[in-house]
């Protein structure tokens, strides 16, 4: 019981970090900005294209022109991202035969691969959620050095933070959480194994008595 509620944990964890991680690689407010010159409009960045959002409530987003004119941060953040959604992907569907919920595979040998396809989908996880909070935190601390940036002058307006990083920040942690919740339900599933009663052995062992009672007579 102990194994298949962290399996569970786990695999609830999986999908929704995959889906933050998605949700970050689309969305456009990686960085945010607004101007006191512009007040009704703020502009806002994402890996993949600008926006321009209006208080009225239009918005008006251009992707990017070239791929060799991007800047090495938007050019790791794509590989970044993207290996961190395949990884992702990949850990989910390794991890899916080794849960004690699927009837994959049988006998001992059959257990001792299930634990080894829990544990590998569990790694794949941890590694997705560290590659999903490098660019991340990356364009976080950049932002962070421009903004207390003593040479700029306070006119200048200055990029802030978007409701991307924060969806990224939590689906690099939960990638982390649920990788290491399927690594540790691989030796709780062992034991749970272990523990239980073989019904051959108790039939035989209740039947020895009475068949020496019937010799008897």
């Amino acid at each position: 019981m102990c194994a298949c509620a962290l399996e569970l944990l786990g695999m609830f964890a999986y999908i929704g970090a995959w889906l933050c991680a998605l949700a970050t690689t689309i969305l456009p407010q990686w960085l945010t900005m607004s101007t006191e010159l512009l007040a009704i409009e703020s502009y806002e960045v994402g890996l993949w294209e600008t926006c321009v959002v209006q208080d009225v409530g239009g918005m008006e987003c251009r992707p990017y022109d070239s791929l060799l004119g991007l800047s090495h941060d938007l050019k790791l953040g794509r590989i970044f991202m993207c290996t961190s959604l395949s990884l992702g992907m990949l850990g989910i569907l390794v991890s899916i035969p080794g849960l004690d919920l699927v009837n994959s595979c049988k006998g001992r040998e059959g257990y001792r691969n299930k634990r080894i396809l829990t544990a590998t989908g569990g790694l794949l996880g941890v590694v997705a959620g560290v590659l999903c909070l490098i660019p991340v935190s990356y364009v976080a601390h950049s932002a962070v050095m421009h903004f207390f940036d003593e040479t700029v002058p306070e006119v200048v307006p200055r990029w802030e933070f978007g409701d991307a990083l924060f969806c990224g920040w939590v689906g690099g942690f939960l990638f982390i959480v649920a990788g290491l919740l399927l690594v540790v339900s691989s030796p709780c599933s062992q034991t749970d194994h272990q523990h239980v009663p073989r019904r051959g052995t108790q039939v035989r062992t209740t039947d020895i008595p009475s068949r020496k009672h019937s010799e008897y007579v």
